[in-house]
């Protein structure tokens, strides 16, 4: 008889996510076992102990599914994975058309080749985007807001005071698949697998993470002040930013690079690196075809 194995992180969704998991039995009725993925330190051995017909939930936000798929990478599992989304901003479930809270479904065919994003030297898979710029910077100061014991964080919040006051733009030289840009005034820069991140920005509305050429999408939002830049900005909920040609420009590629003239705070699904002054995106077809050529990926 196939078990279910319940992977949770307890800081996703405010703290819940564990509370949560164990609602999981009134929605499945079976009997579960349940593991706290921070004390998870080798998932080979860990997927050796389940048999050929037992099934994985992961159980979390954008963030619980970005550690799986980097602390997963190379592994080939042949279990069926389960998402239970139980996160703040749950980009990937909207994404897919799931509102989540309540419902599981299967995701085994979607961390499958995923695009990667070399930062520092490292490289990571994500299953979203990168975010290049003020929404790295919101995620910034979401993280030392939530060092404070009962604060509550308002990314819209954060961006519009970013906006307003506290964040600078910066100029970016782009290159998407050897072909370069230069941008002034450069606000954000996100490379997207899905449409979605940020909790609700449709960044990239045209992008399908299963488009068979499976390219990215680069979004340039760019060139305007700082009140013009808030002006459209709430039209990022909806995709329609992109209709603003003037100030937003939308790239696709397999591999894309973004500089930026000074360290900007980053964002790979929700999780933040600091002073980052440039990243590359690489979709998993076209790393595939550097494999095959025999050219060594970082």
């Amino acid at each position: 008889m196939a078990k279910g194995y319940v992977i949770y992180n307890p800081k996703a969704g405010n703290g819940s996510s564990e509370e949560n998991a164990k609602l999981l039995p009134l929605v499945l009725d079976e009997d579960l076992e349940y593991y706290d993925m921070t004390r998870i330190t080798n998932y080979a051995a860990f997927l050796s102990g389940m048999e050929q017909d037992d099934y994985l939930v992961i159980v979390g936000g954008d963030g619980t599914l970005n550690r799986f798929v980097n602390d997963t990478a190379g592994i080939d599992i042949r279990q069926e994975i389960l998402y239970y989304p139980t996160g703040t901003g749950n980009d990937f479930a909207k994404d897919l058309g799931k509102d989540g809270w309540g419902k599981h479904f299967s995701i085994t065919q979607y961390i499958k080749n995923l695009p990667s994003v070399e930062v520092k030297g490292k490289r990571y898979r994500f299953i979203n985007g990168v975010g290049f710029g003020i929404d790295g910077y919101c995620c910034q100061v979401g993280d030392e807001m939530k060092k404070r014991p009962g604060k509550k964080v308002n990314y819209t919040a954060i961006a519009i005071k970013g906006l307003l006051f506290q964040f600078n733009a910066r100029n970016a030289v782009v290159t998407v698949d050897g072909k370069e840009y230069t941008y002034n005034k450069v606000w954000i820069a996100p490379t997207m697998h899905g449409r979605f991140y940020g909790g609700g920005m449709m960044a990239a509305p045209n992008q399908n993470r299963l488009d068979k050429d499976g390219k990215l999408s680069l979004m340039m939002f760019h060139g305007a002040g700082r009140l013009h830049t808030l002006c459209i900005f709430p039209s990022i909920f909806k995709g329609e930013h992109v209709k603003n040609t003037g100030q937003v420009s939308v790239h696709t590629g397999h591999e894309i690079t973004v500089e930026f003239d000074r360290p900007t705070p980053l964002q790979i699904d929700g999780e933040t690196i600091l002073d980052v002054t440039s990243y590359t995106a690489t979709s998993a077809k076209y790393a595939a075809a550097k494999k095959e050529r025999g050219v060594v990926t970082v």
